[in-house]
């Protein structure tokens, strides 16, 4: 027996089977962001089962982020189902398009792997890594400890993950239930603002300007419940914020009243800003700093450090063992070996992006064009009309990301990532930019 809903059967006999059924629907878009659901009586009657196995399937698809419940509004798709996600909110560069959407570093400035991952294959074969060997290189996590160090961040273990999202999903279900709610930028990363209801937890919004997250909205986010934060030390994307040393003590004092909340800090700027790092962590119970290779090395090698307090990178690691066991330890060594070559020239990638964005935003200053980029290898621009802006640019050869991919409530704008743009770029690019995005809005992007 089934359910017409609009055009799309719910079906099944168990829990399971109507969940996917449901979320299969969702992802096909058949049924829509914010349609209702059938009350949970009625759908058990109509498919002959019973009410609880209905409410089981209800329970599930609220965990993955992919429906809501509103008490006795009933059940409706999330506005922006984790099953979705938000990289459907995307603008494909076409063949002859300029691609300043990716957000993907400059291959110029990212150091061949072949060498160190050679050399580490040397090892392996001299030294295989077995069950039962330690998961972290030993030196990996020496050098890895002696950066965190050097640069103020609390004494803890160290861990290695599969990137920064992998490790920030970890940290989360180390210490989150479903249902639990997590303060995050917005503007933020897109990714992330998938993963928290994907996790079946809940996001509140803080807003921030160039120098991070504003301290008032925070305490609003944790007076309404938040029992987590994840920020951006530097690089932020989409708006190139970068915590300063002013806004870390404003931060600390908030985070102080709330000493039991878990606090995950991203460094993923690490070797690509050359801005100084101002931690947060230290003033609450459970935290963790989390620092990826992606930006710095390559996203392709799938590789972050991360510590934080005991119990924190005690749950992470348990966890890590019953499912991967351990990020490849020829990957580990594979990076190992290009810190100890000195692979990348931090201060010359930081002034190669720096000095592209600092163009792009002075051509658009000229130009009357309010923009944001304090670090990194994004621009941000807020605009009056987003999917105008898009568009425009599109038209004129130039694919930027919309900002609905970053956005909870802040304002609209777009984000130029300028990693890869040339000199002779900058002044057209700004030209166009100002005619797309038209008189710079009266709000900031908080």
């Amino acid at each position: 027996m089934m359910f017409v809903l609009g055009e799309y059967p719910i079906k099944g006999r168990r829990a399971a089977e109507i969940s996917a059924s449901v979320e299969a629907a969702v992802s096909a878009g058949e049924l829509r962001p914010g349609q209702l659901l059938p009350p949970m009586r009625e759908l058990a009657s109509t498919l002959g089962v019973n009410p609880n196995t209905v409410a089981a399937a209800y329970r599930t698809l609220r965990e993955r982020g992919v429906i809501e419940t509103d008490g006795r509004r009933g059940s409706r798709v999330r506005s922006k189902p984790a099953t979705t996600g938000r990289g459907f909110i995307r603008v494909d560069a076409p063949e002859g398009v300029r691609d300043v959407a990716s957000g993907n570093p400059d291959r110029a400035l990212l150091p061949p792997l072949a060498p160190a991952f050679a050399w580490a294959a040397e090892q392996g074969d001299r030294e295989p890594v077995l069950y039962g060997h330690a998961p972290v290189e030993p030196e990996v996590a020496r050098l890895a400890r002696a950066d965190l160090d050097a640069d103020g961040v609390p004494a803890g273990p160290v861990a290695v993950a599969s990137g920064s999202l992998d490790a920030i999903e970890r940290v989360l279900a180390a210490h989150l239930r479903p249902g639990d709610t997590v303060a995050v930028e917005d503007p933020g990363w897109g990714s992330l603002l998938d993963l928290v209801p994907a996790l079946g937890l809940r996001t509140v919004p803080v807003g921030l300007d160039d120098d991070g997250p504003l301290p008032d909205d925070l305490r609003r986010a944790f007076e309404s419940g938040a029992r987590a934060f994840v920020v951006t030390d530097r690089a932020q994307n989409p708006t190139g914020a970068a915590i300063g040393a002013a806004r870390a003590r404003a931060l600390r004092a908030v985070l102080r009243d709330h000493p039991e909340t878990l606090l995950l800090e991203d460094d993923h700027g690490h070797r690509i800003v050359d801005l100084p790092l101002h931690p947060l962590a230290g003033v609450t119970r459970h935290w963790a700093f989390v620092r990826s290779a992606a930006k710095a090395y390559g996203p392709d090698l799938r590789f972050a450090v991360l510590t934080g307090d005991d119990v924190t990178l005690d749950r992470v690691r348990g966890r890590q063992r019953l499912g991967p066991g351990w990020v490849s330890r020829i990957t580990q060594r594979a990076v190992l070996r290009l810190w100890a070559d000195g692979a990348v020239d931090a201060r010359a990638v930081a002034r190669a992006y720096g000095s592209r964005r600092d163009a792009l935003l002075a051509a658009l200053a000229a130009r009357g064009v309010e923009a944001h980029g304090r670090s990194g290898m994004n621009v941000w621009v807020p605009v009056p009309d987003e999917t105008g802006a898009v568009a425009r640019l599109l038209h004129a050869g130039w694919a930027v990301a919309p900002g609905a991919r970053f956005r909870i409530g802040s304002a609209p704008g777009i984000r130029i990532t300028v990693s890869t743009l040339d000199a002779r770029e900058i002044e057209p690019l700004a030209d166009l930019v100002a005619g797309a995005a038209g008189p710079s809005p009266t709000r900031n992007y908080v």
